[in-house]
This record gives structure tokens, C-alpha cells and sequence, in this order.
């Protein structure tokens, strides 16, 4: 199992950070592999409802979906699955997607490509090229991680 995801950078939120870097730590202790990167931070305008528009900080993931991709066309080149499921509906995620059907018929292996995403989700749609997986509330529900990985507070 492999999980990728973007990270506070400690100056811009320390408490966020720390959570994520617990959580990270744990994951890699159970033996899942983790790839993360410092989120990137901009200033966007946004519309109030009353009308009125605030800047506000807003972090975003910047190159997580590329080292997704890499991963997944590196480890089919060399035998590192048979299937991979893609928490994702990013159409981006189609070009690996072609490569690794390439892959497969250079390599004469099979190799199956899904990608789930919730059910009632905006895109209806999975990855082309993927065979697509909806899950229900209920299903994601049990799946959520219900440790606390907030850093204890000093005296406690």
C-alpha cells in the first residue's frame, strides 16, 4: 500500500504539520509507504455571501499526482503489482494509464488498473482507461483513520 499526500510546512501551520508527520510515521511503521511533499501556499480572492470579497491563505498539493504516476508506470515496468487501485478521478491519471497498458503488452503481463471514487462524487466518472469503483458514505466511513495524531500538550 502506498499513500501520498501534501503537508503543511511547520512555519506556515506547526500544529498540521505535526499531525501529519505523526500520522506518516505511523503509517510507515505498519508498513505502508508514504510519499509527501510541502504544500505550496497562495492568496486567493473569494466572494462572501454578503457580497463582499476576503483574501485568504490557501494551501495546495503541487507535483503529488505526477509521483503518483511515476510510481505506478515504474512499478509495473518492474513487476511491483498486478493490480493498482487509484483513490482518484484525475483525468491526468490517464497518460499512466495508457503507458501501463503499454507496459503490459510489452511485458506480456496482465495488469489491472481501477480507480475508485465515491459515490454522488461532481465527476461521475473514474479514470479513463481504468475500470471504476464507487464506494457509499458508509463504506469511506470505515475506512477513516480514528487515531488522535495531534501533538500532546505540554503538562498532560
Amino acid at each position: 500500500m502506498r499513500f501520498y499526500t501534501g503537508v503543511h510546512d511547520r512555519k506556515v501551520n506547526a500544529f498540521l504539520h505535526e499531525c501529519w508527520t505523526r500520522r506518516l510515521a505511523q503509517f510507515k511503521w505498519e508498513g505502508i509507504v508514504t510519499f509527501h511533499r510541502t504544500l505550496k501556499y497562495a492568496d486567493e480572492d473569494v466572494q462572501l455571501s454578503d457580497g463582499t470579497t476576503k483574501t485568504v491563505h490557501v494551501a495546495r498539493e503541487k507535483g503529488i499526482d505526477i509521483r503518483i504516476a511515476l510510481d505506478v508506470v515504474r512499478l509495473a515496468r518492474h513487476d511491483g503489482f498486478d493490480v493498482a487501485l487509484l483513490f482518484s478521478q484525475d483525468q491526468d491519471m490517464s497518460e499512466a494509464v495508457a503507458e501501463v497498458k503499454s507496459i503490459s503488452q510489452d511485458l506480456g503481463r496482465w495488469i489491472k488498473l481501477a480507480s475508485a471514487y465515491p459515490t454522488g462524487a461532481k465527476n461521475p466518472r473514474g479514470i479513463d482507461g481504468t475500470d471504476w469503483i464507487t464506494f457509499d458514505k458508509a463504506v469511506y466511513d470505515r475506512c477513516l483513520d480514528p487515531r488522535d495524531y495531534r501533538p500532546r500538550q505540554s503538562g498532560r
